[in-house]
C-alpha cells in the first residue's frame, strides 16, 4: 500500500485518510440516506450532520462537502429539495464546512448525503486501532435514534416525543472531537447504523482488544426503551442483534435493553477510549463543549474477554 495512505477501508475506520505532508492530512467520507423523518429540512440538517460526523470521528477539522442527491422529480417538487439543501447548508455553516456544489441523478426514492473533505495533523488523528486495556470508554450522545425514528414513521409517537431525537441527530460531535484530543485520546468512532456493539466491535477486532459494557450506565433518549419493549424496532437493528451472537449479557437484561444497544443510530455520538488518567480531563472538557452526554459506559479489555455487557458497574 502506498506509505502516504494513513488510513484505509480495512480497519473499518469512519473515513479514509492520506497523508500530504509531515504536519498535513486529508480526510474523505461519504454518507447518504433516504428520508428518516418527515421534515425536509430536518432529513437536510441530519444528513449533513451524520456525514461531517465521520470527519470529527477521525479527528479532523471539515473543509468543504460535495452533496449527493437522488431525487424523483416527477413526484417530488423542487422546493422540498430546496428545504433540505438549506437545511444541509445550515448545519455546514455551523461547522464552518464550505458547501461547494455536488451531484444530482433522478431516483424514484428521494435520497441525500454529502461527500465530506477534512483536515488533520497525522499524528492526531482518532481511530479504531488505538484502544488498549484499561482505557474507559465514554459517549457524547444518548442512544435510541433507530428506535424513534421508526416509531414515529409508525406513527406510534408524536412530533414532541420525536424532538429530542432529532435535537439530538443535528447535533454535531465537533465539540466531542475537540474535547478528545485535548486529552489525548487515541481510540474513537462515531455510532451510526451498526449501533453501539457493531461500532465498538471495529474498535476492538482493529485494536486486538475486548470490552466489558454497562447498560445502566448507557445514556438513552426519552421514551426509547419504553418503545423498544413495545415492539419499535428497525430493521437494521434487529440485523445488528443478530450480528452481536458472540456478544455475553448479563442474564437480567431484557429483550428491550438489548436491542438499545445495537439500535441503528443515525448521526450518533463519538464513542471515545481514554486513559484512566486523563478521564477525569475528558469528562470536564465534554461538560465545557456541551455535549448531549458525557457517560462513562465501560472499559477496553484483553481481546480474549471480547464483548460483555453487565448491568452495572
Amino acid at each position: 500500500m502506498n506509505s502516504d495512505v494513513l488510513v484505509d477501508a480495512a480497519s473499518r475506520d469512519d473515513a479514509a485518510v492520506y497523508r500530504l505532508s509531515a504536519d498535513r492530512a486529508l480526510v474523505a467520507t461519504v454518507d447518504f440516506f433516504t428520508p428518516i423523518v418527515d421534515d425536509a429540512w430536518a432529513w437536510g440538517a441530519i444528513a449533513a450532520a451524520n456525514a461531517l460526523s465521520d470527519v470529527y470521528a477521525m479527528g479532523a477539522t471539515p473543509l468543504f462537502a460535495l452533496n449527493l442527491v437522488g431525487w424523483p422529480r416527477e413526484t417530488l417538487p423542487w422546493e422540498v429539495l430546496g428545504e433540505v439543501i438549506r437545511g444541509a447548508a445550515e448545519t455546514a455553516t455551523r461547522a464552518r464546512c464550505l458547501m461547494l456544489g455536488g451531484h444530482s441523478v433522478d431516483d424514484p426514492e428521494p435520497k441525500f448525503g454529502m461527500c465530506v473533505i477534512g483536515d488533520a495533523h497525522p499524528d492526531r488523528l482518532l481511530t479504531n486501532s488505538a484502544a488498549r486495556p484499561g482505557d474507559r470508554l465514554v459517549l457524547t450522545k444518548p442512544l435510541g435514534t433507530g428506535i424513534l425514528t421508526t416509531a414515529a414513521k409508525r406513527d406510534l409517537i408524536d412530533a414532541a416525543t420525536l424532538a429530542p431525537a432529532v435535537e439530538s441527530m443535528v447535533s454535531l460531535n465537533d465539540g466531542a472531537m475537540r474535547a478528545a484530543l485535548a486529552s489525548g485520546v487515541k481510540a474513537a468512532t462515531d455510532v451510526t447504523g451498526f449501533g453501539l456493539l457493531g461500532h465498538l466491535g471495529n474498535i476492538l477486532s482493529s485494536s486486538q482488544v475486548g470490552a466489558q459494557l454497562y447498560f445502566d450506565s448507557l445514556p438513552l433518549l426519552p421514551s426509547a426503551l419504553d418503545l423498544a419493549g413495545r415492539g419499535g424496532i428497525p430493521g437494521g437493528t434487529e440485523r445488528n442483534l443478530a450480528a452481536a451472537a458472540s456478544v455475553v449479557w448479563d442474564n437480567t437484561l431484557t429483550a428491550a435493553e438489548r436491542y438499545l444497544m445495537v439500535d441503528a443510530q443515525t448521526s450518533g455520538g463519538l464513542l471515545l477510549a481514554v486513559a484512566p488518567a486523563r478521564l477525569d480531563e475528558l469528562l470536564k472538557k465534554l461538560k465545557e463543549e456541551q455535549t448531549l452526554a458525557a457517560a462513562v459506559i465501560g472499559s477496553i479489555t484483553a481481546r480474549e474477554s471480547g464483548i460483555r455487557v453487565g448491568r452495572s458497574g
